[in-house]
């Protein structure tokens, strides 16, 4: 059975930093990208960040480049987002997800982890 379990989410103030995780498990995910979605209140979830599976290529929604970088460790199965100069807009639920096409359709889906960034 396939999970991805993140973790790393919790409240920050604004300005701050903050680092998920995702640790995959279940089945190999060689050639498979990685990346992180989003969920505020009220709006419909959105691409965040995504990996691909060398790490050669990294892409990011415009709202957050310069200030989110994805990275993953395949060794361990696990994906990164490292969130810095957190804004109060960036509250949400984040999510893991895995797939051939990630940033389309991703084929895997964690269940989320809640971050919130107080002003």
């Amino acid at each position: 059975q396939v999970q991805l379990v993140e973790s790393g989410g919790g409240l920050v103030q604004a300005g701050g930093s903050l680092r998920l995780s995702c640790a995959a498990s279940g089945r190999t995910f060689s050639g498979d990208g990685m990346g992180w979605f989003r969920q505020a209140p009220g709006k419909e979830r959105e691409f965040v960040a995504a990996i691909s599976w060398s790490g050669s290529s990294t892409y990011y929604a415009d709202s957050v480049k310069g200030r989110f970088t994805i990275s993953r460790d395949n060794a361990k199965n696990t994906v990164y987002l490292q969130m810095n100069s957190l804004k109060p807009e960036d509250t949400a639920v984040y999510y893991c997800a895995a797939g051939n096409n990630v940033v389309v359709v991703p084929t895997y889906w964690g269940k989320g982890t809640l971050v919130t960034v107080s002003s």
